[in-house]
């Protein structure tokens, strides 16, 4: 009686990574993006090696059948780019992922991802320090690397011990590195932000004498509606129907006082669900102007 053929293992797709995977002797191997055809002559390799060999391509060499860096950052930065989202749109935290990541891609890009260990996230670190990144944005980049592997831990790419030893990697402190220090961020002196009052529209410039007085950032200015300022006391009270941290539950209240509420007054009009400030409106009174 002739011995059974083995089962060829299936071709799949691993949901949390968009990565192709074939299960081989109880171990996964990841073969690169799902549906490619570098991954479907990947696993038809893998496969063949396997039949032929009856079952025994789990004795292989480990770095050929293991995840490696570059794939886990492919990985990563696709569920980033559909993570990373507010109403609708891509915030640039995809972008600011990316260039941290483009040391770990040119160092240890076809390492195998849980043999990336503390002293390698040191060796990507020092090409940071190396490329004059000042010390806070290195450490800002190190934790993209760090949160990489917390993803990795978390969808079963690699040991839970990879994402722990990476966390005992200290950030730089101040004064105890090579790493440079910013300098830091000063106010635009008042007489510049009143030099471009006659080079732009009459909206603009409301805008930008609100964000003077309130302190406010530009999105929260651009999205004023009536419906969201609340004018019944001496103080006004702007709630922006969106802002940067209402992901994390936090309720962001702008006060307005008399000389906010005599900037924001001319524009009250119309409809209370209508924004304030017209980029159509800006452009109509500039053509207007020209005739």
């Amino acid at each position: 009686m002739s011995a059974r053929s083995p089962r060829t293992p299936k071709y799949r797709l691993h949901k949390p990574s968009g990565l192709a995977v074939v299960t081989l002797n109880g171990r996964d191997t990841y073969l690169g993006p799902f549906g490619s055809e570098e991954s479907q002559a990947e696993y038809r390799r893998l496969v063949a090696e396997w039949l032929t060999s009856h079952r025994q391509i789990g004795s292989a060499p480990r770095g050929s059948i293991d995840l490696t860096v570059n794939e886990l950052m492919l990985a990563y930065l696709r569920h980033v780019d559909g993570y990373y989202r507010k109403n609708g749109q891509p915030t640039t935290e995809p972008a600011n992922i990316k260039l941290a990541l483009r040391p770990l891609q040119r160092i240890y890009g076809h390492t195998v991802a849980d043999e990336f260990g503390p002293l390698a996230l040191k060796t990507v670190r020092q090409a940071m320090i190396e490329a004059d990144l000042c010390r806070n944005e290195v450490n800002k980049r190190i934790r993209h690397i760090v949160r990489m592997y917390k993803w990795a831990v978390e969808n079963e790419l690699v040991p839970a011990t990879v994402h722990y030893g990476l966390k005992a990697v200290s950030g730089l402190k101040k004064g105890r590195s090579e790493a440079r220090e910013a300098e830091p961020v000063k106010p635009v002196p008042e007489t510049f932000v009143n030099a471009i009052e006659p080079y732009v529209a009459r909206q603009v410039w409301a805008m930008v004498l609100l964000q003077g007085l309130t302190g406010m950032r530009p999105g929260e200015v651009t999205m004023m509606r009536a419906c969201d300022i609340e004018m019944s006391g001496p103080v006004w009270i702007y709630t922006p129907e969106s802002h940067k941290t209402e992901h994390h539950g936090k309720e962001r209240l702008i006060y307005l006082g008399p000389r906010a509420q005599a900037v924001l007054k001319p524009w009250l009009r119309g409809q209370s669900t209508a924004y304030l400030f017209s980029p159509r409106e800006a452009l109509e009174e500039h053509y207007a102007d020209r005739c």
